[in-house]
Order: C-alpha cells, then structure tokens, then sequence
C-alpha cells in the first residue's frame, strides 16, 4: 500500500490555499490548515478545541442544512453553498464536507474545505441585474394616451417573458389607473399555441384589475396559424394593426378625437 509520511501529509494541508478543516464527532475543530486560520485572523492555541460553529458562524451552523452534519450520519460526501459570518464580514463560499475515518473504518468526526466564491457572487449578480434590466428595455409599457397603455413586444414569448410582460403591464396599470392596455404583437416571431395561452393569461389578468386588453398586430400569418391550431382567443378584442386598435380604445372609453379648426 502506498504510504504517505505524516509530516509530509501535514506540510501538503498547510500549503493547500484554501481553508481546511477537521472536527470531531462535537464538532470540535481538531485540525485547520494556515489559509483557514487566516480567514479566522486567529493562532492555532486560540482555535484548537473550539466549536467550528462559534468560529464561523455560518447560515448552516447547528440546522440540518450542515453538509459536516449530514456527512457525518450518513458517510458520504456533500457540496454546498453557504455564508461565513467572521468579525462582522460576510464571506460567500462554497464547501464541501465529508466524514473522517478512523483506523478502524467509523467515522470519528468530519472533514471540511472552503472555496471563497465572492467573485463568483458578484458576477451572478451582474449578470442577474443585466438580465433584469433587458427584460425591462424589451418590454416597456408606455402611456400611449389618457388611461391607454400599449405594450409592443418583440421577439420570442416563452414563460419567463410572459410573466414579465404581466408584471410591467400590471405595474403600469397600478400606477397609470388605466383602463385600455393594447398589447401590440407584430413583432413576435411566431405565434403557437404556448404562446397564445400565454397571451390569454395576461389578458385575463388585466381584466381582474379592471382594464380591457386588446391584442394588435395580427397578421394574415399569424391569423392562420391561430385557426388551423385550434385556438381561441375568446372574447380578446384584435386588431390588424396599432391604429386600429387605438380607435378601438377610444371607443371602449368614449373618447372622440377632433380636429382643430
């Protein structure tokens, strides 16, 4: 069998730069490499014995989402995401937990190593508030009128899109008291029928905040599609274009527009 020198073994932890850690069955930490104990900013004299939880604090620490916890009862390894709580600083990391193995083969405690994955939490972030905010610019529901909105979209309509074109549209009815939403379609890429279920849902859910929808932009194509599919739109007004649809607003709210003499 391979054999590995004891100090060698030791000098290898002490080098790995990042925090590892081993406690036993109390969770009392019997063991943390030089990258750990200067996350912890402390000696080895004042972390030797100590609870691993009353170091470091973490959203895990004594609640059943421990990975040491689970690796412990059950044997086997796991990999998670979790926060350190040290000295007022909230480090983000990921960590993976696996039991430690006595002579004998039953397990004597726990192994743990950390990965600081700040960075990587900030770029998720990012990414999530760029997301965010193309979802906002591709689907602007703008006061076209007095109590009219209209929402053109374009592009492709799937699930996530949907329910951001209802909640800018439920917004903005929120916040304009409008009564007539046009929902200006010509620029949706296809229509089928996910996407008219979708379509029918926000309909139905501007009607129970007391605003008619009326859907423009329908095509011959599009007009085609929706009847060799089956599809009915039931009582949703349409309109071939924008400004027919805009006359129909202005019906729906009695306006009438006149020319100045």
């Amino acid at each position: 069998m391979f054999h590995v020198d004891h100090e060698i073994a030791l000098s290898v932890l002490e080098q790995i730069p990042t925090p590892v850690m081993a406690v036993n069955r109390d969770f009392e930490i019997i063991f943390m490499n030089a990258a750990g104990r200067e996350v912890l900013g402390k000696t080895w004299d004042k972390i030797e014995g100590r609870t691993c939880h009353s170091l470091l604090n973490s959203a895990h620490c004594q609640t059943p989402e421990c990975l040491m916890v689970q690796a412990m009862d059950t044997g086997q390894g796991y990999t998670g995401r979790n926060e350190l709580n040290i000295d007022g600083r909230t480090i983000p990391i990921e960590y993976t937990a696996a039991p430690l193995m006595g002579k004998t083969g039953e397990i004597i405690g726990g192994l743990e190593y950390v990965i600081d994955i700040s960075e990587r939490v900030r770029y998720e972030q990012k990414l999530r508030d760029q997301s965010r905010t193309i979802m906002e610019i591709s689907t602007p529901a703008i006061k076209l009128w007095d109590r009219i909105i209209v929402l053109p979209v374009v592009g492709v309509v799937d699930s996530l899109r949907a329910q951001q074109m209802m909640n800018a549209m439920l917004e903005k009815i929120t916040e304009t008291s409008s009564k007539v939403i046009i929902m200006d379609i010509q620029g949706v890429a296809a229509v089928d029928t996910a996407v008219a279920n979708h379509l029918i849902k926000i309909t139905k859910a501007t009607k129970l905040m007391g605003c008619r929808c009326i859907i423009s932009g329908i095509s011959s194509a599009v007009a085609q599609t929706l009847v060799q599919l089956g599809i009915d739109l039931g009582t949703v007004t349409t309109n071939s274009t924008l400004e027919d649809a805009l006359i129909d607003a202005f019906a729906l709210l009695n306006y009438e527009v006149k020319q100045k003499k």
